[in-house]
């Protein structure tokens, strides 16, 4: 396990790095590495109330979950992707698969955000949607092609400027002839053994033969892991088309983690998957399979070259299984616990559409688990989506909170209150 610094002594490594980097960075990075002010003065904030606030929460109303259960609109959010609740439970980071991440804070702790205003808005992010705290609060953001890392942003996300760090510069994380505008929303996670864990989804419905070696040895289409300052960059999975949710099973401390699958085979395959990590360096199947053990056509008559690890959980196809997080808290029954929820976006493209729903995957001592709705009803009878869930994550009160991209909010489901 690689050292965690405090907070303190990341800043001042931050800083000490600023000059030796000036020519590489943008200006505005340059500047807060060396602790300077920018200049920027101006939030972007969200109205919590009115009209769009009460058209969410009568949507809410028709949300269907197991008795004892009860969802509640949290905030307002424009484009609400991933979450990550900060340590000390000041503020929560949400990121969006456009140029903001969103700084949500709940200041009288009654469980319904005050304030929800856009964080750093001194620097420029592209496509910031994987964001992640490690233990001691350092916030990492996984944009589409680079990684920034914020040291005690709880502490200075009430400023436009904030301490921040370079991970993996610009043009580092994938090759720039590889950015692409598809598959492009990365998820990260700190392991049990202190290192960032990032996903980086292939661009492709289907990688093409001659993108097969590349994307293994750079870990598209897979799962890589380093050390928290970015040395020791590793490919640890791969056969993965694009996974947009992970997490590590508190008890065993081992990676699951949810992978979207091909499209155009029709509307009843491939299934969607749970994937349980057992050992570094596996691959998933991808693009010989299309999802579970159906083959793609593309690759159907060939051999499959690789030892492939088939996932835990086939899901509904084409449901896109995106944000997933183990339940640690004691406000749900205890039949929840260690239970994984997830998210299902909805498919896009299927005739009679599915998903748009949270999932409970409950796991048995010998590694089997099953998969059921937890709490669904954003799609109308006419077949209409009203929201599409995104990503679940959980409050230190043990309720749960789940974004939603569609209706730009994330809402927070609690139990006997």
């Amino acid at each position: 396990m690689i050292r965690l610094l405090s907070s303190a002594a990341a800043i001042a490594l931050v800083a000490a790095s600023a000059h030796a980097q000036s020519a590489e960075l943008p200006p505005n990075i340059e500047r807060l590495q060396s602790m300077q002010s920018t200049g920027v003065k101006d939030f972007t904030t969200v109205e919590q109330t009115g009209a769009y606030a009460d058209g969410i929460k009568k949507t809410l109303e028709g949300i269907k979950m197991p008795d004892g259960f009860k969802i509640e609109l949290y905030a307002v959010v424009p484009d609400a992707r991933h979450i990550a609740v900060g340590p000390q439970g000041v503020v929560t980071f949400v990121g969006t698969r456009k140029d903001k991440v969103w700084a949500v804070t709940d200041r009288n702790k009654d469980r319904v955000a005050d304030e929800v205003k856009d964080f750093a808005p001194s620097l420029t992010f592209t496509i910031p949607n994987g964001v992640c705290f490690s233990p001691d609060g350092f916030l990492y953001i996984a944009e589409q092609n680079r990684v920034l890392v914020f040291p005690a942003a709880e502490f200075f996300y009430e400023s436009p400027d904030v301490a921040v760090g370079q991970v993996v510069k610009q043009g580092e994380l994938i090759p720039t002839d590889e950015e692409s505008f598809n598959h492009t929303a990365r998820v990260c996670d700190i392991g049990p053994d202190g290192k960032l864990y990032i996903s980086l989804g292939q661009p492709h419905n289907v990688t093409p033969p001659d993108k097969i070696e590349k994307y293994q040895k750079t870990g598209i289409g897979g799962i890589i892991r380093m050390n928290q300052d970015g040395t020791g960059r590793e490919v640890i999975a791969t056969g993965v088309r694009n996974s947009v949710g992970q997490d590590f099973d508190p008890q065993t401390g081992d990676l699951w983690f949810t992978d979207n699958q091909v499209d155009g085979m029709g509307d009843d395959i491939p299934p969607g998957e749970i994937n349980h990590m057992t050992e570094i360096g596996a691959n998933y199947g991808h693009p010989w399979y299309g999802g579970g053990d159906i083959r793609t056509n593309e690759y159907k008559d060939q051999e499959v070259p690789v030892d492939v690890t088939m996932p835990v959980v086939t899901t509904v196809a084409h449901a896109a299984d995106l944000g997933m997080t183990f339940y640690t808290g004691n406000m749900f029954p205890e039949k929840y616990k260690n239970a994984i929820f997830s998210a299902q976006h909805g498919s896009w493209n299927r005739t009679t559409p599915v998903g748009a729903r949270v999932m409970v995957t409950t796991i048995a001592e010998d590694g089997t688990a099953t998969t059921e709705p937890f709490a669904e009803g954003w799609i109308d009878s006419n077949g209409e989506y009203l929201g599409r869930p995104v990503d679940v994550a959980q409050l230190r009160d043990g309720s749960l909170l789940v974004s939603d991209d569609l209706a730009g909010a994330v809402y927070r489901i609690s139990y006997g209150e």
